[in-house]
């Protein structure tokens, strides 16, 4: 079996025996170039055919951690009542809200169409603040340019808002020169905000002065 080529795993596995124990029966059978040449080309397809066989396996098993995670999440969470959309929603502003008392501009800032869906959603359920008083303008690099029409669109068919309520965008004059995958999938940094909300603005600085003062009660922290 070595002098027609065949590599040491091979002959140990067919015959039921150590590697080591064919290395030695072997050890006096000088291999052609060919062979030599046969067996490293078999051994590097091996490698690859194990680590395609690791990656997939890999993948499997992180795609099923993954939808347990999915599944023990919505038993968890469940139905959202609206004092918890709200904290929801203040922590959110708490992150990524104008906060500055020199302003009274309610704006939330943000490029995840989802976080921008919560946020309106709060607007509409909790605050009872009517579409019409919502306006968006989106900041977006000048590369998307060509196809400010479909990113415009999104967001108004998105946020379900009226062409007039779509200002104009801002663009960021910074040329990359990446090419990025998503280009056609990216739509920009949406700034919401709520016409004459400054009172509104207020409402959400006081809860996050409430949430801040209930955690750190007790604590050093603040």
């Amino acid at each position: 079996m070595r002098r027609k080529g065949i590599s040491i795993i091979v002959i140990a596995r067919e015959l039921g025996v150590s590697k080591s124990t064919v290395s030695l029966w072997c050890r006096d059978i000088i291999l052609s170039k060919e062979q030599i040449k046969k067996l490293e080309s078999d051994k590097k397809d091996g490698v690859r055919k194990s680590q395609l066989l690791g990656a997939e396996s890999n993948k499997n098993k992180r795609l099923k951690a993954i939808e347990l995670a999915n599944l023990l999440g919505r038993e968890i969470v469940g139905v959202i009542s609206k004092r918890e959309l709200m904290l929801i929603a203040t922590a959110l502003y708490w992150g990524e809200g104008s906060k500055s008392l020199r302003t009274g501009v309610f704006l939330f800032v943000n490029s995840d169409p989802l976080m921008i869906l919560v946020i309106k959603r709060f607007l509409n359920e909790v605050m009872k603040v009517s579409d019409t008083d919502i306006v968006c303008r989106v900041q977006i690099n000048c590369i998307h340019e060509k196809r400010i029409g479909d990113v415009l669109n999104f967001w108004k068919n998105l946020l379900k808002l009226s062409q007039n309520q779509i200002k104009k965008p801002y663009y960021i004059n910074t040329k990359s020169r990446k090419i990025y995958e998503n280009y056609d999938n990216y739509y920009g940094v949406c700034r919401l905000r709520v016409c004459k909300g400054t009172n509104l603005k207020y409402k959400l600085l006081g809860l996050i002065k409430a949430i801040s003062d209930e955690i750190c009660r007790g604590s050093s922290v603040g």
